[in-house]
Parts: C-alpha cells; structure tokens; sequence
C-alpha cells in the first residue's frame, strides 16, 4: 500500500500522515514507532532542555533510521543552538508552531533539512512560502491545543489557492476517510496529534488515555483562561475552575507555574523577561495574558505525564468524541491508508 504525494517525496517517508510534536507526548517511543510504520513522527522540543533535545534525538535515530523531525519554537532562547544540533545529528525536518526567521530557513535549508512551519491563516503560509519554507501544516479550529476559529474545510482550501508548496491539513483528522477527503481537497497529507495520542505507543499514562476514549464530540472546549491565547482542551474540573476565576488569583496561579517551568526548562529570566517584551510590543498579548503562558506547560505535564486529571491539562482535538480504540501505530496508520486507498478508488470509479 503507497499513497504518493509531494509530501511523501518531499521528506521520503512511505505514507502522507504526520505524527505533530505534542509537548510531552511526542518522544523517542513514540516518533520511531512511527518512522518505522512509515509515516512523519515529530518530536516535541519546546518543554525539553537542550541536553534532554540532544539525547531524545539520539534515541530515535538509535531506534529508527527512517526519517523523523524535531519541533522547535523559532524564538527560544538557545533556537540558533538547536538549529545547529539538528544539522549535526542530520535530523531531515524542522517543524515550528511559530513562523521561523527567514535567516533561520536559510541556514536549515542550507543543510539539507526540509522546513515546515505549522500556520493558521493564508497569510501566514504566503509569508512562510516566500520566505524559503519547503511545506506548512494548516490547522483549522477542530484541531487541539493552541487553535484558531476557522474550520479545516474552510481553511485548508484557502491556504491551497494561496500557495504553490505542499500543505499539509490538521484538525479533525483520526482515519483514513479524512486522508482521502485532505488529498481530494489537494492537500499533500494530513498531520493528527489526538489520534496519535491514543495509541499503544503512546507514552501518556492509561487512565488518562481512558479519560478521552469515554469523551464524546461535544466534550471539549477552547478557552483563553490557560495561557490567555484559544485552546482546545476536554473539559474537567479544572478547565472549569479556570473559566470561572479572574482578577488576581488567576494571575497567582500563573505565576507559580512560571517558577517551576523555568526551573524545569532551564530557560532563564532573561530570556522569559525579552521574550514577554517583544511580544508585548508586537500587541500579541496583554501583560496578564503574559504571566499566564507558563500555565499552558506545566498543566500539560500534570495531565500528560503525570496522569491527574483533576489538577492537569487535557489537549484534545475534537476527534476524541470520534475515538474509541489504542491500537499500535502501526497498524493506525496501515488502516489509515489501506481505507484512504479504498475511498480514492470509490471516488475515481464515480467518473
């Protein structure tokens, strides 16, 4: 079974699905299992150390040598180190929830690493595109954590009549139905967070995988009161709890989150204090809105690693409500394309 698209001869994977760097999910274990299957496995670096980059890196190629691709955030403090560690251990893709410097494409491009930025708009992939980047991944508002308001089927559309490199669709994806839906709209092949999430390979801990399983399509929720910015969370107790408190004990929260994530990360005042002020002068954010960015990964880690769901953070897309199995990566992503097949040639035997 091959489905081949620019995506598959962009990067040399065998299958056009994308395994998204989920912040303290996507790891070695997980990225290699799907390597190995075929697909785009990409690891989340925003919440590890450099030495802890270094190392999970190591260990995937120790487990795989198909390719695999690292996420990074352009404006991190060590970015331009971690650019330079991607190009010595000969990592093939370098994906950013941010837009990347146009400096920053260039160097990665340089060495041969296949850029591709995650955007939101048209506009942002028309600046990403002619700034160097080799493809993006659109997400639209069904997708999980950090998302915007606009639907994958519109969106998608929009960013294809917008640019001429390959897009990658995210957002209400989980099957093979939605792969062949992505490559009907014109898409290069479809990137899922959620699905992946629930699997066997996954690292997160089995109750709070069986927390999403019995979710339904209407139990999650995109709030600001996290980090100040839409995410698209389950619903629990907590998110609950957050949509209802304001003024400063929301901010007090927050700001005990911002100690232990720097202890955590390692990431220096300085680099959080000049990271707050460029943001705050591009208007991005409030200054509440500021102190409240460290609760994003640090609740996270509650959920995700940690397993309690009463004081963590669920990110989820809407397709849990449509998600009830943990199979093996592997055999995901061969029913994925084995159904994507089948509805391709449904859909050509109609003319």
């Amino acid at each position: 079974m091959t489905i081949r698209t620019a995506l598959t001869e962009l990067v040399g994977v065998r299958h056009p699905v994308v395994q998204t760097g989920m912040g303290w999910v996507s790891g070695p274990r997980l990225v290699s299992a799907t390597a190995r299957a075929g697909g785009l496995g990409i690891l989340a670096s925003a919440t590890m150390t450099y030495d802890e980059l270094a190392t999970v890196i190591r260990e995937t190629k120790g487990r795989t040598d198909a390719p695999f691709g690292v996420n990074l955030r352009a404006d991190a403090e060590d970015a331009g180190r971690r650019v330079d560690l991607l190009i010595s251990e000969g990592v093939k893709v370098a994906s950013f929830a941010m837009a990347p410097r146009r400096e920053m494409i260039a160097e990665l491009k340089d060495a041969g690493i296949v850029v591709i930025p995650s955007i939101g708009a048209a506009r942002h992939a028309v600046k990403v595109a002619a700034w160097g980047a080799d493809a993006v991944i659109v997400q639209g508002g069904e997708g999980g954590g950090h998302t915007g308001g606009i639907a994958t089927t519109l969106l998608l559309p929009s960013v294809l009549d917008a640019v001429d490199i390959p897009v990658v669709a995210a957002g209400g994806f989980y099957d093979g139905r939605g792969l062949a839906a992505a490559l009907a709209y014109g898409a290069a092949g479809v990137a899922m967070g959620t699905r992946f999430l629930l699997t066997s390979d996954s690292a997160v801990p089995d109750a709070v995988k069986r927390e999403y399983l019995e979710r339904g399509l209407g139990d999650t929720v995109v709030t600001t009161k996290v980090d100040g910015v839409p995410h698209r969370v389950l619903r629990t107790e907590l998110v609950d709890s957050l949509e209802r408190s304001h003024g400063v004990a929301t901010l007090a929260y927050a700001a005990r989150n911002t100690v232990r994530f720097r202890r955590l990360t390692g990431v220096s005042w300085r680099a959080l204090v000049t990271e707050g002020l460029a943001m705050r002068r591009n208007g991005d954010r409030t200054w509440a809105q500021l102190m409240m960015a460290a609760n994003t990964p640090m609740l996270l880690r509650a959920g995700l690693v940690d397993g309690d769901t009463g004081a963590g953070l669920l990110a989820s897309g809407q397709v849990a409500g449509m998600i009830h199995d943990l199979p093996s990566v592997a055999d995901l992503i061969a029913d994925i394309v084995a159904v994507a097949e089948k509805r391709l040639d449904e859909m050509a035997a109609l003319r």
